[in-house]
């Protein structure tokens, strides 16, 4: 586990982090990538939009490896969000505007995403398995 307080500098301690796992887990170097950029939209998004760059909150990260998959955990002490309001980034009229493309990638570069909370705690999945990763 790994907790931060909300400054956005932190980010810099993810990839120390994921490191650390990439050697207990055994993870491969292109599902590193994967997890390296959802993790850090995930813990920008935490910072920025839950905890409102407040360094008296934290952000929270876990990793849990099963048979077959990588869980990664990001929480935030905020008020929380509905993830599906946010705009489709895809679509014409949303692509020079702000908001949607952090989890947009979150949701390209993992096997399965999911919110609980209200919106404070996202679950990434990664799939192990030779081949099935993005």
């Amino acid at each position: 586990m790994l907790k931060l307080p909300s400054d956005p500098r932190n980010v810099a301690k993810i990839e120390s982090f994921l490191d650390k796992m990439v050697n207990k887990y055994k993870i491969s170097p292109d599902l590193y990538g994967n997890i390296l950029i959802s993790l850090t939209e995930a813990v920008n998004n935490a910072i920025i939009h839950g905890n409102q760059q407040d360094a008296s909150k934290h952000v929270q990260i876990q990793m849990h490896k099963s048979a077959d998959c990588i869980a990664v955990r990001v929480s935030d002490e905020g008020r929380g969000f509905d993830y599906r309001s946010l705009p489709d980034p895809t679509q014409p009229e949303n692509r020079c505007k702000c908001g949607g493309r952090g989890v947009f990638m979150m949701q390209q570069f993992s096997d399965g995403i999911r919110y609980c909370d209200n919106g404070r705690t996202v679950e990434m999945q990664f799939r192990l398995s030779c081949g099935t990763n993005r």
